[in-house]
């Protein structure tokens, strides 16, 4: 019987692998870094608001007088929420939308001091959520991460394939030879790991999709012909999602009501009731909305936690401060629950501590997957080639292949695309560029 590695399954699973790897490995370092960073996003908030924690309360003001005093040193800004202090010495951050669409946290101290500003686009965790979801190249970049994502769902899928042991011992398998050295040791690294993480990996790239961009235009149509919503889509994803939560608009979008009767301090007595998981924040009325449309003529209570089934909002009366309306996770159709759950886990939210170290030890698994991949490329790529593996003679032995990938083109519409303009690119282009497609391995064959 043949060797495995010169089965045609195998061959051709293997060259999937390995021109999927090419296209992948430089997103899978850049996304594994910057979605391990943005997992501690409470904490690097908490970190660049260090110094507006542990400030004397004494004398301590309303926090009606709190917004007044960040209002007067931004003249012409509306204030859009206040996000409750975590402990009595710590200052409110009141969030303004200024003149020019832009928008600031402000730090009041409890005795009603201007701490200082942080425009929220600036923070590291914007900053690296950016790099992460769109390569700092807005539309463009988002598509290009969909693509690699999806890319990267084939990789991990044939990976698993090339891992499978076919009457091997575990070592190897389930763990590493490391004392082979050299390319063997190399090879059970990247399959080992590439075996352990493979799971906790899918389950990342599966729940990043209703952040995306055609995926998720798709989704979110299915969603609403299907009648799955119940009340405003509380994620961004989808084309249509782009101005709905633009961040300029926001700045400059409040809906004109009449001003409350009932103070925020006031607001503040009844939320001190509700225990709302920080951080928690109060919502003047007609105040835009991170999701959805802009507040009604009421004052709302709700949370900016990353753990999606503890968010809920409570309203109340501007006139006489009762509450309103109550709506939580449980109201919401099962579909967005599931979505809720996913990015939860996703953002390293839904445990805790124990999901973000979950989250950084996926990251870094991914890491030595793709620096493996990369040296083992290196040390096998011949001279004056790009080194794929050989192309199999025999087609009708690898329909099961092409099945699986076209399953997966029908599920993911962006990697659909890319096969048909590599169809086109292999059957149009490449025969008229006989040199490269010799250095792509397009043009090598094996029985």
């Amino acid at each position: 019987m043949a060797k495995t590695d010169q089965l045609p399954l195998y061959r051709t699973i293997w060259r999937w692998h390995f021109y999927a790897g090419l296209f992948v490995i430089p997103f899978i370092l850049l996304l594994s870094v910057t979605g391990a960073l943005y997992l501690f996003k409470p904490q690097t908030d908490r970190w660049e608001e260090r110094a507006w924690r542990d400030l004397p309360a004494a004398r301590a003001v309303d926090a009606d007088a709190q917004v007044a005093a960040a209002l007067a040193a931004f003249p012409g800004a509306r204030f859009q929420h206040y996000r409750i202090p975590g402990a009595p010495g710590d200052a409110a951050v009141v969030h303004l939308g200024l003149a020019d669409g832009t928008m600031r946290d402000v730090g009041v101290s409890p005795r009603g001091r201007v701490l200082g500003a942080i425009d929220p686009d600036r923070r590291l965790s914007a900053v690296v959520q950016r790099i992460h979801g769109s390569l700092l190249m807005g539309v463009g970049g988002g598509i290009l991460v969909e693509l690699a994502a999806s890319w990267a769902m084939v990789l991990i899928l044939t990976g698993l394939y090339l891992w499978w042991p076919r009457g091997r011992g575990l070592a190897g398998v389930v763990w590493p030879r490391l004392s082979l050295g050299g390319r063997a040791a190399l090879r059970d690294l990247h399959a080992v790991t590439g075996f352990w993480v493979s799971g906790l990996a899918l389950i990342l790239l599966t729940t990043a999709l209703p952040w995306t961009d055609v995926w998720a235009t798709g989704f979110n149509a299915l969603r609403a012909e299907m009648g799955w919503t119940s009340g405003p889509q509380d994620w961004k994803g989808g084309f249509g999602d782009h101005a709905a939560h633009d961040h300029g608009a926001m700045g400059r979008t409040m809906r004109p009501v009449a001003p409350p009767r009932i103070p925020l301090d006031r607001i503040l007595l009844r939320a001190a009731g509700e225990t709302m998981p920080a951080p928690a924040i109060v919502q003047p009325p007609g105040a835009p909305n991170m999701f959805g449309p802009p507040n009604g003529n009421v004052w709302t209570l709700t949370t900016l936690t990353q753990n999606r089934p503890l968010v809920r909002s409570v309203s109340y009366d501007p006139e006489t401060g009762i509450e309103v309306a109550r709506s939580g996770f449980a109201d919401k159709h099962v579909v967005d629950r599931v979505v809720g759950y996913g990015i939860a886990w996703h953002e390293g939210a839904l445990f805790g501590l124990a999901s973000q170290l979950i989250g950084v030890l996926t990251a870094l698994a991914m890491v030595t997957l793709a620096v493996s991949a990369f040296l083992m490329w290196r040390r096998r790529r011949p001279e004056g080639a790009l080194g794929a593996p050989a192309l199999p003679r025999d087609p009708a032995k690898t329909r099961g292949v092409a099945a699986i990938v076209l399953l997966l083109a029908a599920l993911l519409p962006l990697l659909g695309a890319s096969l048909i303009l590599l169809w086109f690119a292999d059957r149009l282009i490449l025969p008229r560029l006989p040199r490269a497609a010799r250095w792509l391995g397009l043009a090598q064959t094996v029985r």
